[in-house]
């Protein structure tokens, strides 16, 4: 039996070869899934990422090709830039970070819990302690006295969408594609974190080949049930002052053109979220402007009075619900669009689980012929 080609190389190495060979696919447009790494080198992490970010850039991969290292000054500030990035490509593409063993990874869960929160992908690479627990402690290493493999890396569990130590290099692959699987799931995305122990990301080991084929993760747009928007259409066609409120879901789907055309074929007013600025023009007659404690007059002005309230890619923030203060109307019903269905229950919703865009060419059509009061 022939066996599988082989290479060999260190751990640190084998991350970087493998991400620049992910790339993400969306409505036929294929890009680089992780473009550049942002890192702070220290103890921990100079002799395993940061050497091989170095030699991709003196030598990059043939196929894969370049990986941009972008030096940030602060551990916290870097996952930020990478979550401001994440959600600028509309999550097709994202960026990955590394920080040094101890305070200078802990400095990235502030980071990782707000790329959670947001539904926004960052790639996190916090250095650990030594695998072997030889030496020990580490540089400010946190002594559990009641358990010798906690580490402030542990921290990272509760904000993280996915969380794994290599404490071997064999489990790198699994660990890998786990990653960008939640990646890259529209419903499942934020912070993933891959926590690196110091003497494994400088391990060498000999990594199957295949390991490093060319992969494109294609983002799903998962379809509208029928049944779901029928109820849907019910609602908003029994409501007498209905409002849609636009979140970043419209703008991660890329729908805002499938929102303008539903507002101007039905009136709809709009309003939007803080993530959901721009996802329909202030100057569109169906605009309203922003909605909750940092919305504006003609936005709040209509939630108060709104008998069903049309959410569209929000997950309902306190900003956005003014502390749940800003729906007035007692008999207010919601119907949600989101791609989520934590997302989607919100409220008590009826719920319309699917891709932000498809839900609303499905809806548009549904509507043809209903238009909303003019008074």
């Amino acid at each position: 039996m022939k066996s599988e080609p082989k290479v060999r190389l260190t751990v640190g190495q084998a991350i970087v070869r493998f991400l620049v060979n992910q790339y993400s696919e969306r409505d036929g447009v294929e890009k680089r899934l992780v473009p550049g790494t942002f890192g702070i080198f220290g103890h921990g992490n100079v002799a395993g990422l940061g050497q091989a970010l170095l030699q991709n850039e003196i030598d990059p991969e043939p196929d894969g090709g370049r990986m941009k290292y972008i030096m940030p000054r602060n551990e916290q500030g870097q996952v930020h830039a990478a979550a401001a990035f994440a959600k600028a490509n509309e999550r097709t593409q994202f960026l990955a970070c590394t920080a040094s063993i101890g305070p200078g990874s802990l400095n990235m869960v502030t980071g990782a819990a707000l790329a959670t929160t947001n539904r926004v992908p960052v790639l996190l690479f916090p250095s650990d302690i030594f695998s072997t627990r030889f030496p020990d402690p580490v540089l400010q290493q946190l002594e559990d006295p009641t358990s010798l493999d906690v580490s402030v890396n542990d921290a990272f569990r509760p904000v993280s969408r996915f969380f794994d130590r290599i404490n071997r290099p064999e489990q790198l692959m699994p660990s890998l594609m786990a990653a960008m699987r939640v990646l890259t799931d529209p419903a499942e995305t934020g912070a993933v974190t891959i926590a690196l122990p110091q003497d494994v990301q400088a391990e060498a080991y000999d990594f199957p080949e295949a390991m490093f084929n060319k992969r494109v993760w294609h983002l799903r747009r998962p379809a509208v049930s029928p049944a779901e928007l029928e109820r849907a259409v019910a609602a908003i066609k029994a409501s007498k002052r209905p409002l849609i409120i636009a979140g970043g879901g419209v703008k991660y789907s890329h729908a805002h053109e499938e929102l303008r055309e539903l507002a101007t074929a039905t009136g709809l007013p709009v309003a939007d979220t803080q993530a959901g600025k721009g996802a329909i023009t202030f100057d569109h007659p169906s605009s309203v402007g922003g909605v909750g404690s940092t919305g504006g007059d003609s936005g709040n002005h209509l939630a108060d009075k709104a008998d069903l309230i049309i959410g569209i890619g929000t997950r309902y923030s306190d900003f956005t619900t003014a502390s749940r203060t800003q729906f007035k109307n007692p008999d207010v019903r919601f119907v949600n669009i989101n791609v989520t269905s934590f997302d989607a229950a919100k409220n008590s919703a009826v719920m319309v689980v699917a891709d932000a865009r498809e839900a609303l060419v499905a809806l548009k059509d549904a509507l043809a012929g209903y238009r909303v009061d003019e008074d």
